[in-house]
């Protein structure tokens, strides 16, 4: 696996793939890794001839009470496991790579889909989500890009994006990566306690109570009624939950495909999880 710090480094590593056509796809990531993200290089060695995986905290997604400087970089056992997952290259660029020394002035953002869900705690978040996106795009101008579906709002706002500013790239989603109980995978994960990381579980079987209520006639009110009480009573502090069909457009009632989403704190530490239910007519 090659490691590039710089985009010119990066060109010059792609540029045999690119004169022999070869496919290219790519996974952007903080870093930090867990079997979440190595699932996502999984998933683009078999579709893609060349896979690139960025490993870059971004200073702009992280709002003022976010801590950016404590956030975990693990740059070394990351690059470890992405070389043992079959990573062909690996783009690690600073801050002052990717940003400059000048002004940032242009910004990208998508409107509406950014304002629910985690958007309305977290002011600005996906602006710098897509910003970032954005220019990785430009620079590494994959194919294909992998996203998981654990941040389906971030799968929504980046396919958004990809559809308004005509990217050449398939935007595929990969399926949330779970622990043997449900919990989803996640790097937050790590900051919960012994007796927190037991409780973790319930977010996801709380999940698929609701869908098991919908597909046995409750109606979406109550099926999100019956969430609520349950995250509440196993101790969790919630943030919302909420239907939204899969494009994040409002819903009413269980009448077509919706996701049902959950974020809720567990002492200090915020979890976030969805599930697909499918439609079908009785």
């Amino acid at each position: 696996m090659k490691t590039e710090t710089t985009v010119q480094s990066l060109n010059a590593a792609l540029a045999p793939a690119r004169l022999a056509r070869k496919t290219i796809g790519f996974v952007p990531t903080m870093g930090n890794l867990h079997q979440g993200h190595l699932n996502l290089v999984l998933e683009a060695k078999k579709l893609c001839d060349i896979v690139v995986v960025s490993i870059f905290v971004n200073p702009i997604q992280f709002g003022p009470n976010e801590d950016f400087d404590n956030y975990p970089r693990t740059l070394e056992a990351d690059s470890q496991l992405l070389a043992e997952a079959g990573c062909d290259v690996l783009f690690a660029p600073s801050v002052q790579q990717m940003y400059g020394d000048q002004p940032r002035r242009t910004a990208v953002v998508v409107g509406e889909i950014t304002d629910v869900l985690c958007g309305r705690s977290r002011a600005g978040h996906f602006d710098g989500v897509a910003t970032v996106v954005t220019k990785l795009f430009h620079i590494v101008q994959p194919d294909t890009a992998f996203f998981g579906q654990k941040d389906w709002q971030q799968l929504a706002v980046i396919r958004q994006m990809t559809r308004d500013l005509s990217f050449p790239i398939d935007v595929v989603g990969v399926p949330i990566a779970r622990a043997e109980d449900g919990l989803a995978l996640s790097s937050r994960n790590g900051y919960l306690t012994d007796l927190q990381r037991k409780v973790a579980p319930k977010i996801y079987q709380s999940l698929t109570d609701a869908e098991h209520a919908l597909q046995t006639q409750s109606s979406l009110a109550d099926a999100l009624t019956q969430l609520r009480a349950s995250l509440t009573k196993a101790g969790f502090e919630i943030d919302y939950v909420e239907a939204l069909s899969p494009d994040l457009a409002p819903v009413t009632a269980f009448d077509q495909d919706i996701v049902l989403f959950v974020a809720a704190k567990l002492g200090e530490t915020r979890l976030i999880d969805n599930l697909l239910v499918k439609y079908t007519e009785h």
